[in-house]
């Protein structure tokens, strides 16, 4: 008989083939965005420790001549959340006391405080604002623009007032500094009819 050649085995089809194995993400490659900052961190809250200031709000500073306005101003709100009358004077006049630049200044100020309140932001005027016919436009842009007013008043006795008044780099005349503290009672009884949201006294 005859050998019967053998028959070549047949290759199994179902066999799968192995699947490269995926490389390791290399080690020393940085997550994205790992170090970025996270943004206004270091923003300072505004106005943190004032009570019940809205963020639209008109906060009118009201005191004599030497009675911490600015000071407390910078130590509550940022730079240009306050509109004072003597940088106004000072754009106008290159002299922040220069008293006959007074109409362009305040015409100045009442046209940043409006622009401001129109876009509503948080804005602090700064000037004695002892005055009702100073307070007058004030509250007419604030009503105009619907936004609530604060009133801020100082009360300091005119000897402190005429020793940081000495103390300071640009003198007030002395007359004057006496007269804007005798107009702080009157201004006192006058700010509860003018429609203020809050009457704080420093």
């Amino acid at each position: 008989m005859r050998a019967v050649p053998e028959v070549p085995a047949v290759p199994d089809m179902r066999a799968v083939p192995e699947v490269p194995a995926v490389p390791e993400v290399p080690a020393n490659v940085p997550e994205v965005a790992a170090n970025v900052p996270e943004v206004a961190a270091d923003v300072p809250e505004v106005a943190a420790d004032v009570p019940a200031v809205p963020a639209d709000a008109l906060v009118v500073l009201v005191g004599p001549a030497g009675a911490g306005k600015s000071t407390w101003a910078a130590e509550h709100f940022t730079p240009t959340q306050v509109v004072s009358s003597d940088a106004c004077r000072a754009m106008v006049a290159d002299d922040p006391t220069d008293q006959a630049a007074n109409g362009d200044a305040f015409r100045l100020l009442h046209a940043i405080v409006g622009a401001r309140l129109a876009r509503g932001r948080l804005t602090v005027v700064d000037a004695t604002n002892l005055q009702g016919a100073a307070r007058r436009p004030l509250r007419q842009l604030a009503a105009r623009h619907g936004r609530p007013m604060i009133a801020v008043v100082f009360q300091v006795p005119v000897e402190e007032l005429l020793r940081r008044n000495a103390a300071r780099e640009r003198v007030v005349p002395e007359d004057v500094v006496r007269w804007h503290a005798s107009l702080v009672p009157a201004a006192l009884a006058a700010l509860p009819g003018e429609g203020y949201a809050a009457i704080l006294e420093v």
